[in-house]
């Protein structure tokens, strides 16, 4: 028994510095590497020399069109992809959780499109954009609507803002599920021994009471719209035309595509200053609105 509870605390005490070394190794250590790599103009070859150039790279953004154009491109695919998936994850969570039969099943298969691999869904998209919807338009006659969206510059961001929503949904639903089965019933019962009808429950009692909610989905989809890169690759790839190259993709292409590994990495540290920045200013807004339960 000495044995065995000693070799549990040795555990226990050895996990802790493990993951943090692990931690430091893959997050840490690299993210302050990209920062001494942005101050040089290097192809991201280890055996090419290193030129140092100090802050030319950051000052070479302000007249980057392409990079800025893709910031355009980020934040209107992140508008209408955060709208897009909280409304449809409240949507599913509210109807999932009333009580019927086969309710479990249901939320099993709104939540699985968020198990499949960002790459891999996106190829399944592109098919599906590419053969059954433009059939599927001639069989109804609608070839203006139903058509290779990935083709038009419209309708590729659209079809972005789609697939990412359907990913999505269901992992948004999750969070909010929990939040309404958070809420006590008697809110619910007070309004409708008040005569509240079901749409004035869930404005007025529901829906401040899930503030807290609201603040982690709103976050979580943010930070992911603003970071999509894997769906964005194997989806579009960008184009047509760079219309859908967001600024994940714009720093991927800037590094390995053109080699210019440096500025890159001068781009990768400005991106990850305006995410922080956005997504903690939306944390901070949101945390004011939030209502005591």
């Amino acid at each position: 028994m000495k044995k065995r509870r000693s070799a549990a605390y040795y555990s226990f005490m050895c996990l802790p510095l493990i993951m943090t070394l692990i931690f430091l190794t893959v997050i840490v250590v690299p993210f302050f590497l990209g920062i001494g790599y942005s101050f040089f103009e290097w192809d991201g070859i280890p055996v090419n020399p290193k030129i140092f150039v100090g802050l030319d790279n950051y000052t070479e953004l302000f007249s980057d069109a392409r990079f800025w154009q893709s910031g355009k491109h980020t934040v209107i695919f992140t508008i209408f992809s955060v709208i897009s998936t909280n409304c449809l994850g409240l949507a599913f969570a509210v109807l999932l959780t009333r009580k019927y039969s086969a309710r479990n099943v249901a939320r099993a298969m709104v939540f699985a499109p968020h198990l499949i691999g960002g790459l891999l869904l996106g190829f399944i998209w592109k098919f599906v954009f590419s053969s059954p919807f433009p059939k599927l338009g001639e069989v109804l006659g609608i070839e203006n609507l139903l058509f290779n969206w990935l083709l038009n510059e419209g309708f590729a961001m659209a079809a972005l803002v789609f697939v990412n929503t359907w990913k999505m949904a269901g992992y948004i639903m999750i969070i909010y599920i929990s939040g309404i089965q958070g809420i006590s019933a008697e809110f619910i019962e007070a309004a409708q021994v008040d005569g509240a009808s079901s749409i004035q429950r869930f404005w007025y009692i529901m829906l401040p009471l899930l503030r807290p909610a609201v603040t982690i989905t709103t976050f979580i989809t943010l930070a992911n719209s603003f970071k999509i890169f894997d769906v964005n690759l194997s989806l579009t790839g960008g184009g047509p035309f760079n219309s859908t190259e967001m600024f994940a993709m714009n720093i991927y292409n800037e590094m390995f595509t053109r080699g210019n590994y440096g500025y890159g990495q001068a781009k990768a540290i400005v991106f990850f200053i305006l995410v922080a920045v956005v997504t903690l200013a939306q944390t901070y807004a949101n945390k004011q609105k939030e209502v005591e339960m």
